[in-house]
């Protein structure tokens, strides 16, 4: 039996179809780690360059279907989920419903996950205007930057250190990288009014009503994963 995802509406679909294709457009070959359990669909990515998780949920109109099985819990090619469910959206007969593809060998990443639970607020974090500010003036800076460079220094050794540099930057003394806000605005996340952020162990979680992005942070010791 096919495994199914029920989505609770057109809207839930879309919006995932939506963070897919962004992912996609980062990383062609993209791979997803899915989980599933109730009513709640969790999908972790990674897009290159960023270095950091993605995390995008979307609420189902029931368990996944898939024999007795009733947690889901698998890595996936990005681009094939993504066919799956603009299909679902395309057919008035299985309309919201969507096939989970065929297992694939996940990248390392998916094996070391955020913990589920344990998450506790953090303060200091500037209002989501004068976030999604910085982040516009950082890109700024960079595009200025690299063409301050004479042609021949602009390789890609030195386009990455002056990134490294403008994208290690913290939001104000909350310890979080500039980078995580980047991808964050990248992946569709950084809208409306709600932004928070999170720490659990060694992670610290951007999130927003559009999803989230986590990242580990830099000198914490020990590891506070979800294992594969």
């Amino acid at each position: 039996m096919t495994a199914r995802l029920h989505f609770a509406d057109a809207g839930e679909a879309a919006d995932l179809a939506a963070f897919l294709a962004r992912l996609i457009h980062y990383d062609k070959a993209a791979a997803v780690r899915l989980q599933a359990a109730g009513d709640t669909l969790a999908v972790f990515g990674r897009p290159p360059s960023f270095e950091v998780l993605a995390i995008r949920t979307a609420r189902l109109a029931k368990p996944y279907e898939d024999g007795l099985e009733t947690t889901l819990d698998v890595t996936v090619s990005a681009g094939e989920l993504l066919e799956s469910v603009a299909a679902s959206a395309e057919s008035v007969r299985t309309a919201g419903v969507a096939a989970v593809p065929t297992a694939v060998t996940g990248p390392p990443w998916a094996g070391v996950l955020p913990p589920r639970g344990g998450w506790r607020q953090e303060p200091g974090l500037p209002a989501p205007e004068a976030v999604r500010g910085l982040v516009a003036a950082a890109v700024a800076e960079f595009k200025a930057r690299v063409e301050e460079l004479p042609q021949e220094r602009r390789v890609r050794a030195e386009l990455d250190r002056v990134g490294r540099e403008i994208w290690s930057r913290t939001i104000a003394d909350t310890g979080l990288p500039v980078r995580v806000a980047h991808a964050a605005q990248a992946l569709g996340f950084l809208r409306g009014h709600t932004l928070d952020l999170l720490s659990a162990g060694a992670w610290m979680r951007l999130r927003t009503d559009f999803g989230s992005i986590a990242v580990r942070r830099s000198g914490v010791g020990g590891l506070s994963v979800t294992p594969a």
